[in-house]
């Protein structure tokens, strides 16, 4: 996978992303710096901790997103703009085309990610999120979040193996993997999040 990953290193304008909150806590930001720094070293990339930091070292304000990149350069971008507005329920739909578990893509956060932006730029009227499956049937995640769900015996998030992005939320919650089928979505609580969000209710559409 990881020599998958560095035969497309290369790429034109790629970068590493990741999305969070300018008020996010130490532990919070210490998991994204994480990620980042094992995307990196996945690509074969230098990564700095300290310019990452520094990165992020920004007024604390409630409802500040921020946008962190990294290239291939080392070399770090940060952008700011307000929290998007979100309701405290989430209408989901599945997404059209399904994804393939073992492309190594889908487990670093970067700007490959021409399936994830092509749903979120198509959304159907009166849905939030679209989620993912592979070509197992299982479920992934969402175009922008992390899918929580609870069949009655606690909340469960699908496994990296099903093949999704290893969410800054999902490492925070801590909660137990377990494979979730397409056909089971109508049955079981949901919820979706990420790192931005925090954690959001959500029911299944269809």
């Amino acid at each position: 996978m990881e020599s998958a990953l560095r035969a497309g290193a290369g790429a034109p304008g790629l970068r590493l992303i990741e999305t969070l909150r300018a008020d996010s806590t130490p532990a919070r930001l210490a998991l994204h710096r994480a990620r980042m720094a094992r995307a990196a070293a996945a690509l074969g990339w230098g990564f700095d901790a300290a310019g990452f930091d520094a990165s992020v070292d920004v007024d604390p304000a409630a409802g500040l997103r921020l946008r962190l990149t990294l290239d291939a350069a080392g070399r770090f971008d940060v952008t700011q703009a307000a929290l998007p507005e979100s309701r405290s329920e989430w209408r989901l739909a599945r997404a059209g085309a399904p994804l393939l578990s073992t492309d190594p893509w889908l487990t670093v956060k970067s700007t490959n990610r021409a399936a994830y932006d092509s749903a979120r730029a198509t959304l159907p009227e009166g849905i939030d999120e679209v989620v993912f499956v592979n070509e197992r049937g299982e479920l992934c995640d969402g175009s922008i979040t992390t899918l929580f769900f609870d069949r009655g015996q606690g909340m469960r998030t699908p496994p990296l193996s099903s093949g999704l992005l290893p969410g800054v939320l999902r490492a925070e919650l801590g909660c137990p993997e377990e494979v979730l089928l397409a056909q089971d979505l109508p049955y079981v609580r949901l919820w979706v999040g990420n790192a931005l969000r925090g954690l959001i209710g959500a029911v299944w559409v269809g």
